[in-house]
């Protein structure tokens, strides 16, 4: 039996390299003749750059850069090979890089985001993925184009420094600066939220306050964000304000579409494009995903349910094993069965992550004594 491991990682607790682990012991011990191949998974957010270079026998390049408030760091991303690129917008321009009592999406840009993308230019990429998530920004993008060579000038000609301060500020963007070896580069963004740039379900209303912006900054930003788009519109000659996914990772989204040409995608439909997931299928007789909790956002992009679809269109068995699991999680298209590792519900999340591998563990080991069970008896039917 050939068994494939497609596990997301269980924050804080478990990775996808662990999940794989552990699923080979227990398959080993209830399923003699199996064989486990590992894939480490993510869906477009953290740990997006690690998995695909481990998936894709890429390398992690380590350049310094810039945080969101300019300061300089150290910063990876992947070359997977054939000339491809894959940046996580987080590794420069994230929440993580900031002290909870440090955010503020009015300073916060992405310009070291930018210094990254020249960088993969320097590489000779012409095939550049950004995985949007987890971003401090609300700048529109800004600061990842002006270090791409873009200018933005307020009403005096003054060129401003790409912050979301400076959203209300733009007079005039001056694109006829921008690296022209963009023009031979494909670009996608991984990008699974469909909001807005403006308005009350746009960049600042929804993600603004998570990023440490107050009522007063929300409405600072929103206002300056629709100034910033009808200078995008008379920049570029469309508009892109309320395309779905433009205001993700703070209107980053926006200027991948208005200035890099890029195309917004699911982030789990590119990781396993990136990876030829559906290649591997070809060999595996089940699959075996996961994640730390299975709800009713599992089917939005999520790793199980891209997992999932994959094996529906190639009539492989899939199973999912979960940290823990909401009612009508397991009512997956593609999905044989949903197995959570938690089996006593008055347990607390505190032991249930202390003891993560040790009941991951045993589910494993119950789950595959059932697949075993199932081919005996599949055998005897058969007989």
């Amino acid at each position: 039996m050939e068994i494939l491991a497609a596990s997301d990682s269980f924050k804080g607790t478990l990775s996808s390299e662990d999940c794989a682990r552990l699923l080979a012991g227990e398959a080993a011990a209830a399923l003699p003749n199996a064989r486990v191949t590992a894939v480490p998974m993510a869906d477009g957010g953290e740990g997006t750059v690690s998995a695909l270079v481990a998936a894709c026998g890429g390398a992690l390049r380590r350049v310094r850069t810039s945080d969101p408030f300019g300061r300089p760091v150290e910063a990876a991303y992947g070359l997977l090979g054939e000339r491809r690129a894959v940046i996580e917008v987080a590794a420069a321009s994230g929440l993580p890089l900031l002290a909870p009592a440090e955010r503020d999406p009015l300073r916060a840009t992405s310009y070291g985001t930018g210094l990254l993308v020249a960088d993969a230019l320097d590489q000779g990429c012409v095939d550049i993925t950004l995985a949007l998530g987890g971003s401090a920004t609300n700048d529109g993008g800004m600061g990842m184009l002006r270090a791409l060579g873009v200018r933005f000038l307020d009403e005096d000609g003054h060129m401003l420094a790409g912050c979301g301060a400076d959203l209300s500020r733009v007079a005039l963007i001056d694109a006829a600066g921008l690296d022209p070896r963009l023009a031979g580069v494909r670009v996608t963004a991984m990008c699974d939220v469909d909001n807005p740039l403006t308005g009350p379900l746009g960049a600042s209303a929804v993600f603004g306050p998570q990023k440490g912006a107050s009522p007063e900054d929300v409405a600072l930003l929103d206002e300056g964000m629709r100034r910033y788009a009808a200078c995008v519109r008379a920049a570029v000659g469309g508009d892109v304000e309320q395309v779905p996914g433009s205001g993700a990772a703070g209107g980053l989204g926006a200027a991948c579409l208005a200035f890099l040409d890029a195309r917004l995608r699911s982030g789990i439909e590119t990781v396993l494009d990136l990876m030829g997931f559906e290649s591997l299928l070809g060999q595996a007789d089940l699959v075996v995903t996961g994640e730390g909790h299975a709800d009713s956002q599992t089917a939005h992009g999520k790793v199980v349910s891209g997992v999932a679809a994959a094996c529906r269109r190639h009539g492989v068995p899939c199973i999912a094993l979960v940290g823990g699991m909401d009612p009508g999680a397991d009512a997956l298209s593609g999905l044989t069965a949903m197995v959570p590792t938690a089996i006593d519900p008055a347990e607390s999340l505190e032991d249930a992550l202390a003891h993560a591998e040790e009941r991951y563990r045993a589910a494993a080991r119950r789950m595959f004594s059932l697949v075993a069970l199932g081919g005996s008896l599949g055998g005897a039917l058969c007989s």
